[in-house]
């Protein structure tokens, strides 16, 4: 009895230690992300250490008309993250073309403005290289219904 005992007590061990893993990684997938309130009401995506909030102008019709974006940085815990020194792109695909805005820093994110399109197809990339020289990417589908 007492090594059935054991074994049971090791399996349920494994199996917390197994599903304690695996809870950080389901806690920030997109779908999870997704239904994160956003400070800026942007669509939220992980990139290394940081959450990145894509902010684009949800009725912007392209042609000749600029329209601004805004990607803000924040901790895991939500915390505004300075950036001052980074630079970066957004590349913007959608059923109109493609677009890349070059982004520059403002405290605690990077803006730029560019003719574009809100359409719900729209797929985007933002490339970040910090003052260090690292770097980090992420992905959104910035027109999404939630």
């Amino acid at each position: 009895m007492n090594a059935v005992f054991k074994s049971v007590t090791r399996t349920a061990l494994a199996l917390l230690v197994a599903a304690a893993a695996s809870a950080p990684a389901l806690a920030h997938d997109d779908a999870t992300l997704d239904q994160m309130p956003s400070a800026h009401g942007g669509q939220i995506r992980m990139a290394g250490m940081y959450h990145l909030e894509l902010v684009l102008a949800k009725d912007a019709k392209g042609g000749e008309t600029a329209a601004p974006v805004k990607v803000y940085f924040t901790d895991h815990m939500g915390k505004s993250t300075n950036v001052t020194g980074a630079s970066g792109s957004l590349t913007l695909l959608s059923p109109a073309g493609k677009v890349v805005v070059p982004l520059s820093a403002d405290g605690d994110h990077l803006q730029g403005s560019a003719p574009y399109v809100a359409h719900p197809a729209t797929k985007a990339v933002v490339q970040v290289k910090f003052a260090d020289g690292k770097g980090e990417t992420a992905r959104f589908e910035p027109f999404k219904k939630k």
